[in-house]
């Protein structure tokens, strides 16, 4: 009996194994932080790294990432509690990446990150205000399989001319090197140790390619970033090659796992286009005009070349139109001046003509950006449409491919046991095999670059966006969109565009943001027009036209004084003389001989005789004498 019981439990417990081992294996979950800083408040701002880190956050949007957390223009506060919130979500997550775009500096052989609120005006004011690699490194160690750090930061110290050294400390130039103490964690700078990388034009070289290769399905993590390596090397003539740091197993890790195959013989036929696809999409979210030329080098015939042609044409005639839009600003605003100042009207009548010329240069620029945009647009749609063909052709091929019976023919003299199934169904059987492929395709969901275009057209028609809707969630796309919050009480969010924000912008069927003109233009409707001022007018600060008042050439004239009758018969420097006498040094007194005859003494009407008593002595005008000749005999008495 008790052999029995033993059995009984032995066949329970190779069951329950067996259900266990049966079970599918859970999904690897994946998690990521993204952080991009460029509006820096003591420091010059950085153009790159919030259009970096959207590249890469939407990168992992689409290679199926369980969490991506994007976040732009972070205080110190602020990087703490995302690295804290974002350690929680790692800790039960298979794989775990953090990338990040800004300054960073390494001071005494470690590394720190530079929040946009950051000061340093000492050296040691780096321990307070700025965030470890340490730290970083603590908020994935939780991760299981990988331990993905992404740093886009090997610029100049931008703090190095005001930095104050109070320390004997060393500040390097780039980052650190650094090796990794946890096992499975990769740590990814975008120039090597102890170097510096270039900021690039939209996105940065490294971003550029990374986004490119990261999220190949089936590709190694390490191999992607010697693609990676390889790339920036070529863009910047070998002036920056991006390094990893640490190590994995001997076993591939990619961030996106491989396609898993369709089983025989049902495999469906793979996609020749498939990497030209992926490629232009990518180079489709960049948008750049690197980007397309690095496409065409790659694919320089074909139908996608001829879209990627388009939109080189489309960025040519948008280059044109801003040149045109800035000379005609130019011209309108010296034609301006030279009216207020007076001009000449052989010199008004030049400066309008060319003003004239350089507004109808913008308008025609703009008519070709317009139809370059338009070309574009019908082109990305009829590329859609292919590719929905394609899909769905595919589709029918592979539901085709697996409801085919096997027709090859019975040998002579077999049995029916040893011959193949009977393909023959019943009715119900043949419409639910044949219900999938007949069926219409699905209307895909809008991508990416399509709610973005969306949205940035609804922006123009609510008169809040004066960009193209060119797909680029740029700066003055967050801007316009900004705006449109001020001016409509909303609270949208300004880092990416999405099909909430459409519907919020769409239900407003009026204009929102008000439109402001230069000066020397007013508002009439939707559009700026110049104003223009009469006969003798012209334009105040004030945008009013005002009556022009001839300037009076001043002349110089001279009055003679008639309050002082006796000073208007003076000379030129008699008038100093009634200025407070100076008291001159004393003249030693010439010896007086006693007179041997009356002495006369002359006043200003008469002369007379020196009273008995008395003599005369020369006194100049400081001491009393005459005022005219600077002096005179007085009489003197004791």
């Amino acid at each position: 009996m008790t052999s029995r019981r033993y059995l009984n439990l032995f066949g329970f417990l190779l069951v329950a194994v067996s259900g266990l081992i049966a079970q599918p294996a859970a999904a690897t979950t994946r998690v990521a932080l993204v952080i991009g800083n460029s509006q820096y408040r003591n420091v010059p701002q950085l153009a790159n790294p919030d259009n970096d880190a959207a590249a890469f956050a939407q990168t992992m949007k689409q290679a199926g990432f369980d969490v991506v957390d994007a976040r732009h223009d972070l205080t110190g506060v602020e990087m703490r509690r995302a690295l804290r919130d974002f350690g929680d979500r790692a800790r039960n997550a298979d794989m775990a990446v953090i990338y990040y775009a800004g300054h960073g500096i390494e001071v005494e052989g470690t590394n720190y990150l530079i929040p946009v609120d950051a000061a340093l005006h000492r050296d040691t004011d780096v321990y307070d205000e700025a965030v470890s690699l340490d730290r970083v490194l603590v908020a994935v160690e939780s991760a299981k399989q990988l331990r993905l750090v992404i740093l886009d930061a090997c610029r100049d110290n931008p703090f190095n001319k005001t930095m104050k050294k109070v320390s004997m400390r060393s500040i390097g130039r780039g980052l650190a090197k650094v090796e990794p103490t946890s096992p499975n964690t990769l740590i990814a700078y975008a120039a090597k140790a102890g170097s510096t990388a270039a900021d690039g034009d939209k996105h940065s070289p490294f971003t550029a390619a990374l986004v490119r290769h990261i999220a190949t399905p089936g590709l190694d993590v390490r191999k992607a970033f010697g693609f990676v390596r390889d790339d920036v090397l070529k863009v910047t003539n070998n002036r920056q090659e991006p390094y990893v740091y640490g190590s994995l197993g001997g076993e591939d890790v990619p961030l996106v796992p491989a396609k898993a195959a369709a089983p025989a013989p049902a495999a469906p036929v793979a996609d020749a286009r498939a990497d030209v696809r992926r490629d232009y999409e990518l180079s489709l979210q960049l948008g750049t005009r690197a980007a397309w030329d690095t496409f065409l080098k790659s694919y320089p015939t074909g139908f996608y070349a001829d879209l990627a042609k388009g939109q080189l044409d489309k960025i040519g005639a948008e280059d044109a139109r801003l040149a045109a839009t800035e000379k005609a600003r130019v011209t309108a605003e010296q034609t301006a001046r030279l009216a207020a100042e007076g001009a000449k009207q052989a010199d008004l009548a030049k400066a309008a003509a060319a003003a004239k010329t350089a507004e109808d240069a913008r308008l025609a620029a703009e008519k070709i950006k317009q139809i370059e945009q338009a070309k574009v647009d019908a082109a990305e749609q009829a590329r859609e449409a292919a590719e929905r063909v394609a899909d769905t052709s595919a589709s029918k091929s592979t539901a085709v491919a697996s409801n085919t019976p096997d027709r090859s023919p019975v040998k002579p003299g077999a049995s029916a046991a040893t011959a193949p199934a009977s393909p023959v169904q019943t009715p119900a059987q043949q419409t639910a095999a044949l219900s999938p492929a007949a069926e219409p395709a699905a209307k895909p969901a809008l991508s990416a670059v399509e709610i973005t275009k969306s949205v940035q057209t609804e922006l123009r028609r609510v008169g809040c966006y004066s960009g193209s809707a060119d797909g680029d969630w740029d700066k003055a796309s967050r801007a316009s969109l900004e705006k449109f919050n001020r001016y409509a009480g909303a609270k949208l969010d300004i880092k990416l565009a999405s099909l909430d924000t459409l519907d919020v912008i769409k239900g407003k069927s009026a204009r929102v943001c008000p439109l402001i003109c230069r000066h020397g233009y007013k508002a009439n409707g939707d559009a700026c027009v110049k104003i223009s001022c009469g006969e003798g007018k012209v334009l105040n600060d004030d945008n009013e036209c005002v009556t022009r008042h001839e300037r009076r050439t001043p002349q110089a004239s001279r009055e003679r004084d008639t309050r002082h009758p006796r000073r208007a018969s003076r000379g030129r420097f008699d008038d100093e003389l009634d200025v407070p006498p100076v008291v001159a040094p004393k003249l030693p007194r010439r010896a007086v001989a006693k007179p041997s005859s009356p002495q006369i003494v002359c006043g200003d009407n008469s002369c007379r005789r020196v009273r008995p008593g008395c003599h005369i002595e020369y006194r100049t005008t400081a001491e009393g004498g005459s005022i005219m000749g600077g002096g005179s005999n007085v009489e003197i008495c004791n």
